[in-house]
């Protein structure tokens, strides 16, 4: 049976009450979307995408080590984009956050967000005992 729990943090703002800021099921985390938005006040950090990147990305880390994880433990991450024109930032901040290493990553575009959020990050971890159980279970 899985263990699912619904997961928020205090420490940045809900985005929305509808649902969590991530999901714990055994030993994988499931992150929501989560744009850059200011930790308390909710709104966007800045109209500046490489300050919303680092935001999106600063909130993410921040809901991770809540759990009681870390960034060395992302497997997957997907930061969907409204414009396809910033790749070279996203690729910078990226590289801020996982300088070796890195996960898997998609990027795609999207349709604008609500106004001026312009980045969203949705990241998918894993510890390593959850990995081989998981490759173990889907391969049998």
């Amino acid at each position: 049976m899985i263990e699912r729990i619904n997961f928020n943090t205090p420490k940045i703002a809900r985005i929305s009450q509808i649902f969590p800021q991530a999901v714990i099921a055994n030993n994988f985390i499931f992150l929501s979307g989560m744009p850059g938005l200011d930790l308390i006040s909710g709104a966007v950090v800045s109209a500046n995408f490489e300050d919303q990147t680092r935001q999106c990305f600063l909130n993410i880390k921040t809901v991770l080590e809540e759990a009681g994880s870390d960034l060395t433990k992302v497997v997957k991450t997907t930061i969907f984009m409204v414009t396809g024109n910033d790749f070279s930032v996203v690729n910078k901040v990226y590289q801020e956050f996982f300088p070796e290493n890195a996960p898997a990553r998609s990027t795609p575009q999207v349709m604008p967000f609500p106004p001026f959020i312009i980045l969203e990050g949705s990241w998918t971890l894993v510890s390593l005992y959850g990995l081989f159980k998981y490759v173990k279970m889907k391969w049998r």
